[in-house]
Formats: structure tokens, C-alpha cells, sequence
């Protein structure tokens, strides 16, 4: 196996954190990712923070509502299921990458 990463990060408008968690969960299931666990932290305020270990590398969810903006992040050693995810987000949520 070659040692190539692959990554995009990007700003949506904010979501609400629980849909838009549940939603990225599905997108990375359907986009073939094996999910290995996950850690999410509600901010006492406001915000939100959530990370998925795949068995592929990671993806993380930062949200800022007092801005509202949303932050994802997706890093994969693995091509296929990586650009399936980009293309879930482009199409259902209108990520530009």
C-alpha cells in the first residue's frame, strides 16, 4: 500500500448539531467508511464538537452557532470511499471543496 493521504475541509452554514451529526454519521456508512468509534463534546454555551475514528483515518465536525458556521474536516487513506463522501456533502449539503 502506498502512503497517500487524502483531505478536504470546508465551511457550511450551521446546522443544528444532532441532525447534522446523525447526517455525517449515514454519509460516511453509505460512503463505504468503517467507523471504529466516536467522541462528541456539547459545549456548556453553545457549540459542538464531534469526532469519528475510522479504521480509514478521521473525520471531525466543529460547530460555531454564534457565528453560525459549521467546520468538517475528512481525512482518508482511502480513495473511493473519501470521494463518495465528498460527493454526498456537494450534493445534499452543497460543500464546495
Amino acid at each position: 500500500m502506498k502512503a497517500e493521504m487524502f483531505h478536504f475541509n470546508g465551511w457550511l452554514p450551521y446546522e443544528d448539531e444532532k441532525q447534522f451529526a446523525e447526517f455525517c454519521e449515514q454519509a460516511l456508512i453509505d460512503s463505504g467508511f468503517q467507523i471504529l468509534d466516536k467522541c462528541e463534546h456539547y459545549f456548556p454555551v453553545q457549540g459542538y464538537t464531534g469526532l469519528w475514528l475510522l479504521s480509514e483515518s478521521h473525520f471531525a465536525i466543529h460547530t460555531f452557532p454564534e457565528e453560525d458556521k459549521t467546520y468538517i474536516e475528512l481525512t482518508s487513506c482511502v480513495s473511493p470511499p473519501f470521494l463518495h463522501m465528498k460527493e454526498i456533502l456537494q450534493e445534499k449539503k452543497g460543500v464546495k471543496f
